[in-house]
């Protein structure tokens, strides 16, 4: 169970963060874009986007590109399975929650799999043995429990979300226990880092990408995240899917 405590520290700290960025400056919307629903706080979420973007561009981006330079791919990929690896753990309770007792057990084989064949989870075996990769956090589980989205909203260093799934960001930090059981920080801390770089390296070209192509990437990346999140909650029932948006809330 979440310590009420911990997740009110939490909270606190998302809003000293946000009222850093507000107190920067609101961006105001460019001309000729048409102002959305979805996003009644629009000049607020592209200051905390440009702020995100700029650390993106000056620390993040020239970190992983240095990551990506230093570690052959094969060696990435490992990296990137190993911790897809461990989400799969919290995937299983998730699909749980959400009254999915067939998909909480591949996601469980799939942890069986490839911690005990798969070198710790370095390899993923599971895959191409048929065990379906899924991709679960508290916010889809809130929106399955019938907790409306409510408003978009551009979170500080985690990007796109809404205002229940800045709860459940929330969630899913507090409940993330495995890490804070390893006694040494350093190694907890390192590991943190890696993971952060790991998450950033997933979505290092799309990135390119959008800064290329003549659009308003802010809007692109809202519209695309409010879609695919509500396919997510849907599990594909009412459209195909919809493109990913190139840096998705998550740790993968």
């Amino acid at each position: 169970m979440l310590h009420l405590g911990r997740l009110r520290r939490t909270g606190v700290r998302f809003l000293l963060v946000g009222f850093t960025a507000l107190i920067v400056g609101c961006a105001s919307i460019p001309a000729g874009v048409e102002p959305s629903p979805n996003d009644p706080w629009e000049p607020f979420n592209r200051s905390v986007f440009e702020f995100n973007e700029g650390l993106d561009a000056y620390l993040l981006k020239p970190v992983v590109a240095g990551y990506r330079f230093v570690l052959p791919e094969f060696i990435r990929e490992g990296i990137y399975n190993f911790f897809s690896n461990y989400n799969d753990i919290y995937t299983a309770l998730y699909n749980l929650l959400q009254g999915k007792p067939g998909y909480a057990f591949n996601d469980l084989m799939r942890v069986a799999v490839n911690t005990t064949m798969g070198l710790g989870g370095l390899l993923d075996l599971a895959t191409p043995g048929g065990l379906e990769k899924h991709k679960e956090d508290w916010g889809q589980t809130l929106g399955v429990w019938g907790v409306p989205a409510g408003p978009y909203v551009v979170l500080p260093f985690f990007g796109p979300s809404n205002v229940r799934d800045t709860f459940g960001t929330a969630a899913d930090l507090e409940s993330d226990y495995l890490f804070r059981l390893l006694p040494n920080v350093a190694l907890r801390n390192s590991l943190t880092g890696l993971r952060v770089v790991n998450t950033r390296n997933t979505y290092y070209e799309a990135g390119d990408l959008l800064d290329g192509a003549a659009i308003d990437k802010y809007s692109f990346m809202r519209d695309a995240y409010i879609q695919r999140r509500q396919y997510q909650i849907n599990e594909g029932r009412d459209d195909e899917e919809p493109p990913m948006p190139p840096y998705e809330n998550g740790y993968e």
